[in-house]
C-alpha cells in the first residue's frame, strides 16, 4: 500500500465576489463540499470555511487526483447543487488558487482558516 502525506490550501471565489455564501445556506455549502471530497474524491481529511465571497480548503489529497481535478469536482458538484437545493442563481469564479502545504504546516494553515470570520488573517 502506497505511503503518502499531500496537504493543499485551495482558495476560489464566487462569481464576480458576490457575497452568495449567505448565513442560510454556509454551513451546508461547507458540509457538501467535505462530503464531495470524501465520497466522490477519497479526501481523508478537508476542513472548508470561508466568506460570503470565497471558499478555504484545507485537503488532503491522493496522488491519484490532481488539484485541478480536485477543484473541478468541488467547484462543478457544489454550484449546481447549490442552485438546485437553494433555488437561487449561483457561479464560482473561474480559476482558483492552490498552494501546497507540509505536514509540519498543516495545522497552523487549519487555524487560519478556521478563523476567516474572527478577521484572523495571518499565519503567524
Amino acid at each position: 500500500m502506497p505511503y503518502w502525506r499531500l496537504f493543499y490550501h485551495f482558495v476560489w471565489t464566487t462569481k464576480n465576489r458576490e457575497p452568495l455564501l449567505t448565513p442560510d445556506i454556509e454551513l451546508r455549502v461547507h458540509g457538501f463540499l467535505r462530503n464531495e471530497a470524501d465520497t466522490k474524491l477519497h479526501a481523508p481529511l478537508c476542513f472548508v470555511n470561508g466568506m460570503p465571497e470565497h471558499i478555504h480548503v484545507l485537503a488532503s489529497v491522493r496522488p491519484a487526483v490532481s488539484p485541478a481535478d480536485f477543484v473541478k469536482q468541488l467547484k462543478g458538484a457544489s454550484s449546481r447543487w447549490i442552485s438546485l437545493e437553494f433555488k437561487r442563481a449561483f457561479e464560482w469564479q473561474e480559476g482558483y488558487g492552490v498552494l501546497s502545504v507540509s505536514e509540519e504546516n498543516a495545522q497552523r494553515v487549519l487555524e487560519y482558516i478556521k478563523h476567516q470570520r474572527l478577521g484572523w488573517n495571518t499565519l503567524d
